[in-house]
């Protein structure tokens, strides 16, 4: 079997990770090439000049306009922090270069602070990459299925369980039938309305949709998407379809990574997060060594997100 290039790419390494961040000094420095990568302007007006100044141990702009003054770290996901940037950059390097998924309580050993500054560390970090991948539209084959989160010790078993959290899963294959991006995306039940909704938002006019012969499906046609139901019935399971070969293995490796790293979340609250975590690293899993600058980009165009908003996860999710 030949080697899939992109599983065996080196990605970036422990040591040219520190070599490129191991200073607050060189956080910084990459913070705000990231930020202002054509030189400083403005967030309120615009402008292009400003002076800098020293308080404490912070470097401020004040606008030579309006007179606003911001720090590199303002208005961004990293506004209000106590944290150093250093570990921030950690957190971000052990989880975009992570096979599967880091835990609150991994990423607090790993760093050697608090799980609450941990816990906001993570949250704020997966919004993050929530938001970025809130705009995403698949196009051309796309497999889409039903699936579930929770619901496994108790109560019902099966589509019909209140315990269990629906979402859909949805694969864009390339041109020799490979995964190329993948959706993960919550639904309020599979209905013909709620897949339609759906569709609208993830799925572009040009999607040729293959599913099973789940009748909700059909509303993928909703957003202009072709339809082409697969029937799977008691002599003809998903499993052996070579069309549903992708969606199926991936759905079996996020529940994998999601039962051998996380123990206990709020599937309810917070699966939103979890699933855009999983969904954004695979969609940037073409080059390992350009994820961190890339969420490090993602990361100043975030606008601050306190913990008092995280937690209700209702309004961010």
């Amino acid at each position: 079997m030949a080697i899939n290039r992109i599983q065996f790419q080196p990605g970036l390494s422990m040591t040219e990770f520190f070599r490129q961040y191991g200073s607050e000094k060189q956080c910084e420095e990459a913070l705000e090439k990231s930020r202002w990568p054509d030189g400083y302007k403005c967030d309120r007006c615009g402008h292009a000049r400003a002076s800098r100044f020293r308080a404490k141990a912070t470097i401020y702009w004040q606008c030579c306009a309006c007179r606003h003054q911001a720090s590199v770290r303002s208005g961004t996901i990293f506004h209000s922090s106590k944290l150093p940037l250093t570990k921030w950059f950690q957190a971000m390097f052990l989880i975009n270069q992570s096979k599967n998924n880091v835990a609150t309580l991994e990423l607090r050993r790993q760093l050697g602070i608090s799980y609450s500054a941990a816990w906001r560390v993570k949250h704020k970090l997966m919004q993050v990459m929530k938001e970025q991948e809130d705009s995403r539209k698949l196009h051309g084959d796309v497999v889409i299925d039903d699936a579930y989160l929770g619901g496994e010790r108790q109560g019902k078993r099966g589509r019909g369980s209140e315990n269990k959290i629906p979402f859909v899963a949805a694969v864009q294959l390339n041109e020799e039938g490979h995964p190329h991006y993948v959706c993960f995306d919550l639904v309020t039940g599979f209905t013909k309305d709620a897949i339609g909704y759906w569709a609208r938002r993830f799925l572009s006019t040009s999607s040729k949709v293959v599913s099973d012969g789940l009748q909700c499906f059909s509303g993928v046609s909703q957003a202009g998407a072709s339809h082409y139901p697969q029937i799977v019935g008691n002599q003809r399971h998903s499993t052996y379809m070579p069309c549903f070969t992708w969606i199926n293995i991936l759905l079996g490796n996020l529940k994998t990574s999601f039962s051998g790293t996380y123990h206990a979340f709020k599937f309810r609250k917070y699966a939103s997060r979890y699933l855009a975590e999983r969904q954004y690293l695979f969609n940037r899993r073409f080059n390992m060594k350009a994820i961190l600058p890339i969420m490090l980009r993602d990361c100043t165009i975030t606008g601050p997100r306190p913990e008092k908003w995280l937690r209700s996860a209702e309004l961010s999710c």
